[in-house]
């Protein structure tokens, strides 16, 4: 049996707000907008294969848990690249702090939070490093 992950899904302030942020950032496309569960909005943005859900309910509010410590929380989203450089510079360009830079084996990668906090892990295997 072959199985891949397709997709997740996030609740987020404004959908909008964060497909065009990881539109801009990953070069991905907007798959499918509209009506969703509990009166929310969804849009689906990724590649044709994988894409993120970013929902919001009417009235998403945010919350102060550390999604680390909470069983079931969403600790972060893991985001590969061929090239970790420029996808960087592109986060850097659009407002985000980048921190937990590591070279391990097999890659290279870094973190960054986006405006609703959601962490994301930026991580590249290309062999030469960039």
């Amino acid at each position: 049996m072959t199985t891949t992950l397709e997709h997740v899904n996030v609740t987020v302030r404004d959908p909008d707000k964060t497909a065009g942020m990881l539109c801009k950032l990953f070069d991905w496309q907007v798959r499918w907008e509209g009506s969703s569960i509990h009166g929310g909005r969804t849009i689906h943005v990724g590649t044709p294969d994988q894409y993120i859900a970013v929902y919001s309910m009417p009235d998403s509010r945010s919350s102060k848990q550390i999604s680390y410590e909470q069983v079931g929380g969403l600790n972060h989203l893991g985001i590969q690249v061929t090239n970790l450089d420029a996808t960087e510079q592109r986060v850097l360009t659009a407002g985000f702090k980048t921190f937990s830079h590591a070279d391990y084996e097999p890659g290279r990668r870094f973190y960054f939070r986006d405006h609703d906090n959601i962490e994301f892990e930026i991580l590249s295997y290309a062999g030469d490093h960039s």
